[in-house]
């Protein structure tokens, strides 16, 4: 049986890959691994686990996510997110593992108006981006089959995040103010995690060995503020809070973050047959097992 190594498994995305895992269980075994199991800090450590179970798969969802932090925090967002991602391709290079990096749309300058597909220029605007962007460089230049999926706006029922946390504040207060000039799509964990599941039964095909790496965009369809998602998520939970849109110029952040970052996903559904889903569709299915968590 495949093995499937999973880093970060206690984030939103590796939290949904643990839910999903037990539908695939008669055909792949997960390990599983967090900060504690699979130091990103300790290159040895690394090297000890790929030796001891030598995986199939490598799914690198661990990263440094604290966007604002990140500014201050540089070294270490680029040892996670640039430097231990080089560790972990050349050891999958080494022991033949296929590996599946997660990136992000904050590679991106924002300065497009149309989707972007995966050959357009990148140009980070903030020092998380410029993190996750040496992540990228280093995974295919030390495993050039890697698969790097970049995704935005990713939330789940699982950790902390944007939905999450209007759904908190709207309950709390009568009024919040959310930014309406940065456009982009969101992402359900979820469907992300079927993706890359999806991917992974593709690539073990025995044409799968054949399937060149390279870089692949994967969000919900649709392009949205984050103010419009804040209204939605509004409206589902029928929320009284009233929401107010706001310029960027008027939420400062240490960061800053592109104005516009929809990408294009034809390549990923033409090249893999991934299915993507529209961004109202997932929120409802995240928003009913929230209410069903807490029933």
């Amino acid at each position: 049986m495949k093995k499937i190594l999973v880093t970060g498994a206690n984030g939103q995305l590796g939290s949904e890959l643990q839910e999903l895992s037990v539908l695939y269980n008669d055909r792949y075994h997960f390990l599983f691994v967090d900060r504690s199991q699979f130091p990103l800090d300790q290159e040895a450590q690394m090297a000890d686990f790929f030796a001891l179970y030598k995986p199939d798969y490598c799914i690198n969802c661990a990263a440094y996510t604290a966007v604002d932090k990140a500014e201050t925090e540089q070294e270490l967002a680029m040892q996670i997110n640039g430097r231990a991602v080089g560790i972990i391709a050349r050891l999958c290079s080494e022991y033949g593992t296929r590996l599946i990096h997660i990136s992000t749309d904050y590679v991106l300058d924002g300065s497009s108006s149309v989707p972007l597909a995966e050959a357009a220029a990148v140009k980070p605007v903030n020092y998380y981006g410029l993190s996750k962007l040496k992540g990228e460089e280093l995974a295919l230049a030390y495993a050039p089959c890697s698969i790097i999926i970049r995704t935005s706006w990713v939330y789940s029922s699982y950790g902390n995040n944007f939905v999450k946390t209007m759904i908190r504040l709207m309950r709390e207060r009568p009024q919040i103010k959310v930014v309406n000039d940065q456009i982009g799509a969101p992402t359900y964990g979820a469907d992300l995690a079927k993706a890359i599941l999806h991917i992974i039964d593709q690539l073990d095909m025995p044409e799968g060995a054949s399937i060149p790496g390279g870089i692949y965009h994967y969000c919900n369809t649709g392009k949205i503020s984050w103010y419009d998602f804040a209204r939605a998520i509004q409206e589902k939970i029928h929320a009284t809070c009233e929401v107010l849109p706001i310029p960027s110029s008027e939420y400062p952040t240490p960061a800053k973050r592109p104005a516009f970052s929809l990408m294009a996903t034809e390549k990923i559904q033409r090249d893999f047959g991934v299915a993507v889903y529209p961004w109202e569709d997932s929120l409802d299915t995240c928003l009913l097992k929230l209410q069903q968590s807490l029933a």
